[in-house]
């Protein structure tokens, strides 16, 4: 994946023979990278998150309101264009890892990116693109396959290069500071800060300024606007070419999982050798060996065609000892990373039935009707507030409490970000049931003011979570595989998504779709938001009992060590700078 600095790229990154300039020869400090060429990658960036929050928080309600489909499959539509959007984050990264590099990997994404919103821009204002518009009492006409297939193309066009972009383009940010520059370190820490801040920002633009834009003027606008930021970041990129600092590739570590992993299966037959040190460079294994998934040492075994100097040191035939247990490592994350999955399933309806919900009640402000979408607004503002109080306030409380320099460990921050979650869940089913409950026996809207308790518990929940979710991937992915926790981070919010579509699917045809309609007064949305909250308290306890079983790796390593003192205060200043570099990948996350 990217984004995270490895150890050795803090040794002087800069002056390694991989960062050249754009004719590809040895960099020159005073003329490349720093604050300008950051600035001018990161309006990239910028123009990403307004498109696709532009998107993401109002699609909704074009799609009940004006293609008339059920909020069901508009909500599987939202759903899974997010979930595809952050899986195909996984393979931008890849790529760029790989074999295009970073930038390469974002001009192209960019490009993508400024003709899906184009499309949608299209797909959105020709007449022929939209079924009939309601009349009185009439059966509301659904659209058809052929009117959706320029919407779906525009969609996932659109994902295939946010995708691109949000994998790779702070990383790239990040490459124009040398690490080893105690000046231009603490530039990149503050430009990191500065920008966080920044995407913010512009995603509040996006669901308050483009949000009213699309319901009040038209969507084609909109849109347009969108795919117009696009084009000028797309060409403020290209502008600024002879400024940036290129880092060649240096080869994903998803390929040398899939290595490992093939080779365990290839070999499944063979027998396991009578001693662990009759694997391949056993005793030069920069991690010890453990019996955990022993079947992946099959990938390290010396037959007789691997044994052979020139075949040894060939990775497609045989594994290190190394490689084999930096694969474990990542393995090891699996069972948390499947516990964070069900939180962003619970955020995943903030740009779906919630913004449903908004419609169907009292949004005027004296004359001014608030568009339903830009509610969201109060999900980012809780979570620019909570990402400050963390830090400035939380931390240091829990560190007097703990006595532990920490303050809250990682796996701690999760835990209360699904707690905030399963109760933005039961305040949404009470929030929602009063609502129905007003409209049909007395025929009166509800404030929809009322939806800020929802969106605050998540907005907090998200502020916990996604630090929580970096720092322990961070922490504990193998120090070779940092970039790892860009990708696990990415695969969750995916996997979040998924879950949320499939659920939907599958309670409207239990529940005969009686549950979620498109008129919420008619539906129990109550039931699907405490089926939700129902499910969390369960992958909850579960968490705990995964939580509880697991050792960090610091842990592990402090064992060993004589000085662990230093050791965990050096690894601590490593995982608080790779953090500020992956922050904005987890603000951006869905």
């Amino acid at each position: 994946m990217v984004l995270v600095s490895s150890n050795s790229e803090k040794n002087g990154a800069a002056n390694d023979v991989s960062v050249v300039d754009f004719r590809g020869n040895p960099i020159d400090k005073s003329r490349t990278g720093g604050w300008l060429a950051a600035g001018l990658i990161l309006v990239t960036e910028l123009s990403e998150r307004i498109c696709v929050m532009g998107i993401s928080m109002n699609l909704v309600t074009y799609l009940v309101g004006n293609l008339h489909l059920t909020s069901a499959k508009s909500a599987t539509i939202v759903t899974n264009f997010m979930g595809t959007l952050n899986l195909l984050g996984l393979l931008g990264g890849f790529l760029a890892d790989a074999k295009l590099g970073r930038y390469l990997t974002v001009l192209l994404s960019a490009a993508i990116t400024a003709l899906g919103i184009t499309l949608l821009t299209m797909a959105t204002s020709i007449p022929s693109m939209k079924p009939p518009v309601c009349e009185g009492n009439q059966e509301c006409v659904e659209a058809t396959g052929s009117q959706l297939a320029l919407l779906y193309a525009a969609l996932y066009l659109t994902a295939l290069g946010g995708g691109g972009i949000k994998s790779n383009v702070s990383g790239f940010g990040s490459d124009q500071f040398d690490s080893s520059d105690p000046k231009e370190e603490k530039s990149m820490i503050f430009f990191f800060n500065r920008f966080y801040f920044g995407i913010s920002i512009g995603s509040l633009f996006a669901v308050i300024v483009l949000v009213y834009i699309q319901d009040n003027v038209g969507r084609g606008l909109g849109y347009g606007l969108s795919a117009g930021t696009m084009v000028i970041a797309l060409i403020v990129l290209l502008m600024g070419t002879p400024f940036y600092r290129f880092l060649k590739p240096r080869g994903s570590p998803l390929t040398m999982i899939w290595r490992v992993i093939f080779l365990a299966w290839k070999k499944r037959v063979h027998s396991y050798p009578s001693h662990p040190s009759f694997l391949n460079q056993y005793h030069e294994a920069k991690v010890p060996h453990t019996e955990r998934f022993k079947c992946l040492d099959k990938a390290a075994i010396l037959d007789e065609f691997a044994a052979s100097e020139e075949n040894r040191s060939n990775s497609w035939i045989v594994s290190t000892v190394t490689q084999v247990e930096e694969v474990k490592l990542v393995l090891k994350l699996l069972p948390i990373w499947s516990t964070c999955i069900l939180f962003w399933t619970v955020y995943s309806q903030m740009t779906t039935f919630t913004i449903e919900q908004a419609t169907f009640m009292h949004r005027k402000v004296g004359s001014f009707e608030i568009p339903a979408g830009s509610f969201s607004a109060f999900l980012f503002i809780t979570i620019l507030l909570f990402t400050s109080l963390n830090e400035k306030l939380f931390v240091p409380l829990a560190r007097k409490i703990t006595k532990s320099p920490q303050g809250l460990t990682s796996l701690q921050r999760v835990g209360i970000g699904l707690v905030f979650s399963m109760a933005a869940m039961i305040a949404s089913a009470i929030v929602e049931k009063q609502r129905r409950e007003m409209a049909n026996d007395h025929d009166i809207k509800i404030s929809a003011f009322w939806l800020v308790p929802q969106y605050f518990l998540v907005g907090a929940g998200e502020a916990f979570v996604y630090v929580g979710q970096l720092e322990f991937f961070i922490r504990e992915a193998p120090e070779r595989m940092k970039s790892m926790s860009t990708g696990l981070f990415l695969s969750t919010i995916s996997m979040g998504f998924y879950v949320s579509s499939l659920l939907v699917t599958l309670v409207d045809k239990v529940t005969h779709k009686s549950w979620l309609r498109s008129d919420l007064n008619n539906g129990n949305l109550d039931n699907f938001y405490l089926l939700l909250a129902a499910l969390g308290a369960i992958n909850f306890l579960v968490f705990l009992a995964f939580a509880m079983r697991h050792q960090y790796k610091g842990q592990q390593c402090n064992n060993n060590l004589d000085d662990s003192g230093k050791e965990l205060k050096n690894s601590n200043d490593m995982v608080y700078e790779d953090m500020e570099k992956i922050k904005i990948e987890a603000k951006e996350g869905p």
